[in-house]
C-alpha cells in the first residue's frame, strides 16, 4: 500500500525514526537515483553501493534537511557527492583509467575525475563560492535551473546569471 504522505512529510517522520516513512521514501526515489547515477558511472556495483550509502545518509541526516528545496534535489546532492567521493577513492587520475581492461568508463567519470585532478579542478576552485555552488548544482549534479534555484534558495534568474559569469571566468582560466 502506497503512503500518501508528501516527501517533506516523510523526511520529517524519518527524522523522528519512522522506518515505514524511510521505506516509502526509498521506494519512491531509489529507481531514479540508480538511473541518474548509472548515467555518470559505468560500474553497476559502484552505483549500487553509492545508492545505498546515499540512503544511509538520508536516514542519518533527515532532520538536517532545511526545507529550502525539493527532497529529491537534496537526495540527488547527497548521491552525486557520494559518487564523486567513491570515484576519488577507488580510481586513479583520469589519464590512468585506460589501465582497467574490460571496464568502460563513461564521459561523466572522466569529467568528475578531471574536476579532482585536472586543470578544471583548479579553475573551479578559483570561482567564488556562489558561482561554484551554481556550477556544482547544474553541471556536476545535473539539476535543472529550477531545481538548482530551489536547492540553493535563489531565484532561477540568479542561477542563470551566476552560471553565465562562471562560464566566462572558467573560459578565461582554461584558455
Amino acid at each position: 500500500m502506497e503512503d500518501a504522505r508528501t516527501d517533506p512529510e516523510l523526511l520529517a517522520a524519518i527524522a523522528g525514526g519512522d522506518r515505514e516513512a524511510f521505506a516509502e521514501l526509498y521506494r519512491r526515489h531509489l529507481p531514479w537515483l540508480l538511473l541518474r547515477l548509472g548515467r555518470r558511472c559505468s560500474s553497476p556495483e559502484l552505483v549500487d553501493e553509492v545508492a545505498q550509502d546515499t540512503f544511509v545518509a538520508v536516514w542519518r541526516s533527515a532532520g538536517r534537511w532545511d526545507r529550502r528545496g525539493e527532497p529529491a534535489a537534496w537526495i540527488w546532492g547527497i548521491g552525486i557527492r557520494r559518487l564523486v567521493d567513491a570515484l576519488r577513492r577507488g580510481r586513479p587520475p583520469a589519464d590512468a583509467l585506460i589501465e582497467f581492461p574490460g571496464v568502460e568508463t563513461s564521459a561523466e567519470e572522466h569529467v568528475l575525475l578531471g574536476v579532482q585532478y585536472g586543470d578544471l579542478g583548479a579553475a573551479l576552485a578559483g570561482l567564488s563560492p556562489e558561482l561554484r555552488a551554481v556550477v556544482q548544482a547544474t553541471v556536476l549534479d545535473g539539476l535543472t535551473t529550477r531545481e538548482a534555484a530551489r536547492l540553493l534558495g535563489i531565484p532561477p534568474g540568479t542561477v542563470k546569471t551566476r552560471m553565465m559569469r562562471a562560464r566566462a571566468q572558467l573560459r578565461e582560466r582554461l584558455t
